[in-house]
């Protein structure tokens, strides 16, 4: 099989920004991408593109990508618009990685994009989250998360309108019940990772908050859905990722020494499970594909950014990717072994909670932040010899889990000296 690697990323600042707009934004991530692979527009020879909001807030219901890039002087090639939910940007990842791998071209550029904020149209803003489930099947989707191991929700919190937010807080609040109910999880221990996430975040200048929280910061946050308190949900965000990804064929165009191959991809969509069945969870189910394509032990793994929409999200994944029993991720976080310095460090970015999460370009930023981890340059949260990273990244919201999913396996070039 083709090997394909990274040669370029980039990615913008995330943040609540009215007066930006997607192409603004596009401009800065490309832009940043193509200096990082130490070339310029003439070496793509095609281009994929990922953004879920405009269609719905701003009317640009089609041919996002080429509007776009068309003004950045991307003209002639294929350029193919992506939208898999908050799964958009890795998705259209895979989709460069198949037609490198297929022949069709040597060298790709991948983007997301998204510009979610528009202080004018808050009741669109969360409107368009109800898009990220089966619109036919919403009613029967809210009492399937409502009533979900409901019994565990203190009494004097059952019923409690905690305000605006969106339907996937909901789910992922039921979710997180019937973890709690059936393995013991505790709402400490979600307020566990989050706190450690926005400590991480303090050491990225890119995140949305930067802010150090501790668990009891977290605890005291304002209630969105119980378990859930404000700091342990992503916020709404803006911004932009861009990565180059080429042939091992075309390696020789760019800087050998800064690539990271891409090890192992797979998309999955959900099944027809019961709720309680962990063992079969989308996430689990593209973790193991993607590591039998990579050839990988999960004991093999150094780093890994997660989706972390909520923060028992995170909980959940690290299960899902077998760094720990199902049922245990809630007490391996509780012991730090997540944590920068511990066992296998998740989210050094600060992750979804904390960094931010501008749904269509979040799979792209979470493998920003993995090739620095393995390029090396991360800083003062660097993973100290990080040689194997994994991205997991969801999408919308399906009865009782994720529509979509894509694993991601890197790994660090052997001429790259990380020492951290």
């Amino acid at each position: 099989m083709t090997e394909v690697y990274i040669v370029g990323i980039g990615m913008t600042g995330l943040g609540k920004f009215p007066d930006r707009s997607v192409k603004g934004l596009t401009d800065e991530a490309v832009s940043l991408a193509l200096k990082d692979a130490e070339t310029d527009l003439t070496t793509i020879e095609a281009a994929w593109f990922s953004n879920t909001r405009q269609a719905l807030l701003e009317g640009q219901n089609t041919i996002r990508g080429q509007c776009a890039l068309r003004p950045l002087g991307f003209q002639g090639i294929p350029i193919a618009n992506v939208e898999n939910a908050c799964a958009s940007g890795s998705t259209a990842l895979l989709q460069a990685v198949a037609h490198i791998r297929a022949g069709m071209c040597d060298v790709a550029l991948v983007v997301g994009a998204e510009k979610m904020f528009f202080p004018e149209k808050r009741e669109a803003m969360f409107k368009a989250f109800m898009g990220g489930t089966d619109i036919h099947r919403l009613e029967e989707f809210q009492s399937l998360v409502g009533s979900m191991a409901e019994h565990v929700i203190p009494k004097e919190l059952q019923n409690v309108d905690t305000g605006q937010r969106s339907f996937f807080m909901d789910s992922y609040a039921a979710q997180a019940r019937l973890h709690m109910d059936t393995f013991g999880t505790t709402q400490r221990q979600f307020a566990h990772a989050a706190a450690k996430n926005h400590w991480h975040s303090t050491m990225n200048p890119l995140a949305q908050y930067q802010n150090d929280m501790s668990v009891e910061d977290v605890l005291a946050g304002r209630l969105i859905s119980w378990p859930f308190t404000l700091p342990m949900c992503a916020p709404i965000s803006d911004g932009a990722a861009a990565a180059v990804v080429c042939s091992k064929k075309a390696l020789d165009k760019f800087g050998r020494n800064r690539s990271v191959k891409i090890r192992g991809i797979n998309l999955a969509s959900g099944s027809d499970r019961r709720s309680d069945d962990f063992s079969n969870h989308i996430g689990r189910v593209a973790a193991l594909k993607a590591y039998e394509e990579a050839e990988l032990d999960p004991a093999d793994i150094d780093v890994v950014e997660v989706h972390d929409a909520t923060a028992y999200s995170e909980i959940q994944q690290v299960e899902n990717l077998c760094l720990c029993p199902v049922g245990e991720g809630g007490l391996f976080t509780e012991r730090g072994h997540t944590t920068l310095g511990g066992q296998v460090p998740v989210n050094p970015s600060g992750g979804l909670v904390s960094k931010g999460h501008p749904v269509g370009a979040t799979g792209i930023m979470q493998l920003h932040e993995l090739v620095v981890q393995l390029r090396g340059e991360a800083g003062a949260r660097q993973v100290e010899g990080a040689k194997i990273a994994v991205a997991e990244n969801g999408g919308g919201f399906y009865e009782t889990e994720e529509a979509a999913t894509v694993v991601t396996v890197l790994e660090r070039s052997s001429s790259i000296n990380n020492n951290g």
